[in-house]
């Protein structure tokens, strides 16, 4: 008798977020989790910001957070006490997936090869292009007729590991750099539970490469992009 995969339950993906503003991201994972959409169980949220409304959605949904954001005189943390500190709690949590939404320190090639699971990023462009900062301002300005977001492995390499996923909408003619960030939002929050669904049921994998074998020739070819008319 054959066993029908696709009907077997899926075993929760174990996630740690690392978010640094507001979490609208994290709110969505969290929506998702709770209703039973997504086969995840978010185990904890890292702040490197003790302000970040983030860990007020988190608190309220019950998930354990560490504020890594100040030491005891009250400056800025360093980066390599933060990287430190970060790995102990993802030892401590063993996530099968982190997760950088909205997370605005550059980390080190050390901390990204050493922690105890794979990381994603969700950037607001369609890489490679528009790496970095001030994404939208840089659309507008160079007149870009396509925009959107991307979620990418995480690499030593800023913004540059491979692209799994992407959203795309078109430019209007009207958009300013606020009214494309809001938009763009829009589709990271399309995107990221997409990207994390396909990952918790094995059909993307972060043991990828871009230039598919012979034998693989038949699969999409990375990115997978998602259309939306936003």
């Amino acid at each position: 008798m054959s066993i029908d995969n696709a009907s077997q339950p899926i075993k929760p993906l174990r996630i740690a977020v690392l978010v640094s503003g507001s979490g609208s991201n994290l709110q969505v994972l969290i929506n998702a989790m709770q209703a039973g959409a997504l086969p995840i169980e978010i185990v904890g949220v890292i702040s490197n910001r003790e302000v970040a409304y983030a860990l007020t959605r988190a608190k309220d949904a019950n998930i354990p957070v560490a504020i890594l954001s100040h030491v005891a005189s009250g400056k800025r943390m360093g980066i390599k006490t933060f990287e430190t500190h970060a790995n102990e709690q993802l030892i401590a949590w063993q996530p099968d997936l982190i997760v950088l939404a909205g997370f605005m320190r550059v980390l080190s090639g050390s901390f990204i090869d050493n922690v105890p699971a794979p990381m994603i990023n969700l950037h607001p462009s369609l890489l490679p292009v528009y790496k970095g900062l001030n994404t939208h301002k840089r659309v507008i300005q160079a007149g870009e007729r396509c925009h959107g977001c991307s979620i990418h492995k995480v690499t030593a390499e800023l913004d540059a590991g491979q692209v799994l996923t992407q959203a795309v909408l078109d430019v209007d003619i009207n958009d300013t750099a606020e009214s494309l960030q809001a938009r763009v939002q829009k589709l990271e929050h399309q995107l990221l539970p997409w990207t994390i669904l396909l990952l918790a049921k094995n059909v993307l994998s972060l043991e990828v490469n871009n230039t598919p074998s012979q034998t693989e020739t038949y699969l999409p070819k990375l990115p997978l992009q998602l259309l939306i008319d936003g």
